[in-house]
């Protein structure tokens, strides 16, 4: 059934509830588009679903519900919460969910509440969602993912790391400049996920291996640095498709995707890297309705890996390990509260791993363009 055609109010509820036990998070205004109906609606099933006790309403748009929820049905009394902690993402669709869950199961196993609130990637409205926690009587700690590169991000860093109780940034990194003494962090080791689709590619073949990066996505600098390091420790040419601001998803798209595929041609480029998943799945289905073969004339990895696997054929992905970063991030917070201010600032990183797809497989990259070894499956490198 198309996401446009009318769906009766179970069936909307239905599709809710499975959009949330596979992201852990849902947004109205994303569920809206989705099912096509008004956010006014949206609402109204969150609400229901609520009130049933199977979802939490957030600002924005609703999650799982935990264990530690207020008023949660269970046949033993849970233990009450011993932590209140408060986290602000900037969004809940693309990329978050999964770090949000991960934060949830980690919250309720350490009997702490979490509150959570949506923001968006500008810094004041950051700010404010974070100043509306603050008012929260009795919150303990914050877990909060601001941008740390824009003009502003000194100065926000400064201020998180000056707030009356302690901060966890998530997915994000604490800049040098912000002399931040407080501040723990975790992130995915983006650097280290580009290094390893490189690797992947040189292994199945290629040796001209470009990079294409949307340019308002926080990884890309990561990524682009993990890919040129990678480049140069295994001596391969630089003299390749680079790409920094792409929008093939925007007016104009075709356009783009043509100069992308000529610019790909006239380099010499045969496998290339695209940061993130929705690029990659629009570059590949252009790239075959020009008649380009994936993978036998252009191998494609995608970074991220939140819709890679629904290409055709399926697309080879680096994953961050998101979930572990909302875990991490409640740990090392709840590590803190509990440890005072003798715990020195922990900066932690965690590693992504690359899931092997059909759009790498070991294909010829010369003229003929002959088939490689076939591969089922997703593997885990």
């Amino acid at each position: 059934m198309s996401a446009r055609e009318p769906l009766y109010s179970v069936q909307r509820r239905e599709r809710i509830m499975d959009e949330l036990r596979e992201h852990g998070a849902v947004s109205v205004s994303v569920l809206a588009a989705q099912l096509g109906v008004s956010e006014l609606t949206v609402r109204r099933d969150i609400n229901t679903l609520a009130q049933q006790g199977l979802v939490t309403r957030v600002h924005g748009g609703a999650t799982l519900r935990s264990s530690l929820d207020t008023g949660m049905r269970s046949t033993a009394a849970p233990l009450p919460a011993k932590y209140t902690i408060g986290m602000v993402v900037p969004s809940l669709d693309y990329y978050w969910p999964p770090i949000v869950h991960g934060a949830r199961a980690q919250a309720a196993q350490l009997r702490a509440s979490l509150l959570l609130r949506a923001s968006t990637y500008d810094s004041r409205d950051n700010r404010r969602q974070v100043e509306a926690l603050l008012k929260t009587p009795g919150l303990h700690g914050l877990i909060v993912a601001p941008d740390t590169l824009g003009d502003d991000a000194i100065e926000t860093l400064r201020w998180l790391d000056s707030l009356p109780v302690p901060v966890v940034l998530a997915e994000r990194r604490v800049r040098t400049a912000a002399a931040a003494r407080r501040l723990d962090s975790v992130a995915s080791d983006h650097t280290a996920g580009a290094a390893l689709a490189v690797h992947h590619l040189h292994e199945v073949g290629h040796t001209r291996i470009g990079l294409f990066i949307e340019s308002e996505n926080p990884t890309g600098r990561y990524v682009r640095r993990g890919w040129s390091s990678a480049l140069d420790s295994l001596g391969l040419p630089t003299d390749v498709a680079m790409l920094h601001g792409i929008r093939f998803d925007a007016p104009g798209r075709e356009e783009a995707m043509d100069d992308a595929l000529a610019l790909l041609k006239s380099t010499g480029t045969t496998a290339v890297i695209v940061l993130p998943d929705p690029q990659a799945i629009a570059l590949e289905q252009h790239a075959l309705d020009r008649g380009v073969r994936v993978p036998h004339d252009l191998a494609i990895v995608a970074y991220d890996d939140d819709v890679a696997r629904f290409g055709d054929p399926a697309i080879t992905a680096v994953r961050p390990p998101k979930e572990f970063v909302g875990r991490e991030a409640v740990s090392l917070l709840i590590a803190r509260l509990e440890a005072g201010s003798s715990r020195p600032a922990y900066r932690v990183t965690l590693s992504p791993e690359l899931h092997v797809r059909q759009s790498t497989l070991p294909a010829s990259i010369d003229a003929a363009g002959t088939a490689g070894t076939a591969v089922e499956g997703d593997q885990t490198a």
